[in-house]
């Protein structure tokens, strides 16, 4: 049986913050998300299925164009930075995590 989005990001943050002592739970739109100290990082998207994180915002556009994700815009507003993978995809969300902690971690 297939992991939920949401069964997965939590599993991945489990993951990951037993390798970095910074990353911890927040609340980010009145939903769970993750952080880097106090700078946002991750969360799932509001239906539950998708990961939304935080990256450069040319690293964004670059994964779009590739069809890699979509934007994200809660209410129709994009937020440049934020990109939204709607399947849920271990390794590629992992990986897609990684790189948000780099950016957001600096």
């Amino acid at each position: 049986m297939s992991k939920t989005g949401e069964e997965l990001f939590w599993e991945l943050a489990a993951e990951l913050q037993a390798e970095d002592p910074r990353i911890v739970e927040g609340t980010i739109m009145k939903s769970r998300c993750l952080r880097v100290g106090d700078e946002f990082l991750a969360l799932v998207n509001h239906k539950g299925s998708g990961l939304v994180v935080k990256l450069p915002k040319e690293r964004v556009a670059e994964l779009i164009t590739q069809d890699r994700g979509k934007p994200f815009a809660p209410a129709g507003r994009i937020f440049k930075e934020w990109l939204s993978v709607p399947k849920p995809d271990r390794r590629r969300w992992r990986s897609l995590l990684r790189e948000g902690i780099a950016y957001v971690g600096k």
